[in-house]
């Protein structure tokens, strides 16, 4: 064996024997990596298994606060009940190793994202950008410290986007299952299914998720026949009117009055009106793969309310889509100043509307001169027949 070889199989059994203590200190010791929002999915998982209120406070509370969370008020999962079969084999865990789990599902769904959007935009030129791009964007180590579930987001756009480039329309709309968990932020993506649907006779796609969708939806009725009514009940009672996330919406009621609610949908209405102006010129010639990012966009900037530090993960698909065009290199310091300031309001403790800055500044790198074409690897590609 060589001894670089051998440098770098010492090394990475020394990693290795690193993981596998921290592992066994998470497992052991409650202080060590306390947990944070993974606990709503835990808890919310574990009590529809049993089949009881998963969103339920007082069913969630001493779940949470046994699982480590030191909290007064439960800590809610808001998103609807299809997205209950994800987090439930997770709450048939011990709290401990299931957060463990979660880590790791999440990590793994990052991972797999950049490989599918570097398979996706890269050139040969442009492909070893796509590891460091995502290595340096903030969010990604912001939705996996918080547990949150922004990585099967990611995953499901990086999955929509990688298989409409090579026409594999079915398994794009199974892929955009994942982003119905948190609807909201990619309800432009909705509309441009069913317009492409309606304008191009293809509803392959649009049938291949309605279906899935319907399996996931009805999946938790099993376990729990209320469910759906219990989820209403719930947002009845804690209405989105009580949040205040990074959203235009929530900018204009902070100006007009909160008691406004009507008004977190006006940026809706203005992001349905682009969508008609971008999508009917471009209607028999839309690609998706070059579309998505763009309408993922869009809709964030213009989601009515839940738009949250952690859920910026799912912008990578924009970063990502920018770091394939050749003429992107120039934007390299402005990008790593934009996570710079990230990082340095993160660690200021500042509250999650801080962020609502991010989405804008990706919009404007995203804009700045270059190739916004498709890269130059991906125009040779053969066609796909509509």
């Amino acid at each position: 064996m060589k001894p670089r070889t051998l440098l770098a199989a010492v090394g990475l059994l020394g990693l290795l024997a690193v993981l596998a203590w921290q592992c066994r200190s998470l497992l052991t010791d409650p202080t060590v990596w306390p947990p944070d929002d993974y606990v709503e999915y835990w808890a919310a998982g574990r009590l529809q298994l049993a089949g009881a209120d998963p969103y339920s406070p007082e069913l969630l509370l001493p779940l949470e606060r046994a699982a480590g969370r030191p909290t007064d008020e439960a800590v809610m999962m808001w998103n609807p009940p299809w997205t209950l079969p994800y987090v439930m084999p997770f709450g048939a865990m011990p709290a401990r190793v299931g957060q463990l789990a979660w880590f790791l599902l999440g990590l793994a769904a990052i991972l797999a994202s950049v490989a599918l959007l570097r398979a996706t935009y890269a050139t040969p030129e442009t492909a070893p950008r796509f590891g460091i791009a995502a290595a340096v964007f903030v969010p990604v180590y912001l939705v996996l410290q918080a547990g949150q579930i922004g990585p099967l987001l990611l995953l499901g756009a990086s999955g929509f986007a990688y298989f409409a480039r090579r026409g594999q329309f079915a398994f794009a709309g199974v892929a955009a299952v994942l982003l119905s968990t948190k609807p909201h932020l990619a309800y432009l993506l909705w509309a441009a299914m069913l317009a492409d649907a309606l304008a191009r006779r293809r509803v392959s796609m649009l049938a291949a998720g309605v279906g899935v969708g319907l399996v996931t939806a009805l999946l938790p009725l099993l376990t729990n026949p209320h469910v759906y009514a219990q989820y209403f009940a719930a947002m009845r009672d804690h209405p989105p009117a009580e949040w205040v996330s990074l959203t235009l919406g929530t900018l204009l009621r902070v100006a007009f009055g909160s008691q406004h609610f009507g008004l977190q949908f006006v940026p809706v209405v203005l992001g349905l009106a682009w969508f008609a102006w971008h999508w009917w010129p471009r209607r028999r010639t839309w690609d998706w793969a070059a579309e998505v990012p763009t309408l993922l966009l869009v809709s964030f900037l213009t989601s009515p309310y839940g738009a949250w530090h952690f859920d910026l993960v799912l912008l990578l698909v924009v970063v990502l889509r920018r770091a394939g065009d050749p003429a992107a290199g120039r934007l390299r310091w402005a990008y790593f100043a934009m996570n710079v300031l990230m990082l340095a309001v993160n660690v200021s403790g500042a509250t999650s509307v801080w962020f609502g800055w991010v989405a804008p500044a990706i919009l404007l790198l995203d804009a700045l001169p270059a190739t916004r074409s498709v890269p130059a690897a991906a125009r040779r590609m053969r066609a796909v027949p509509a």
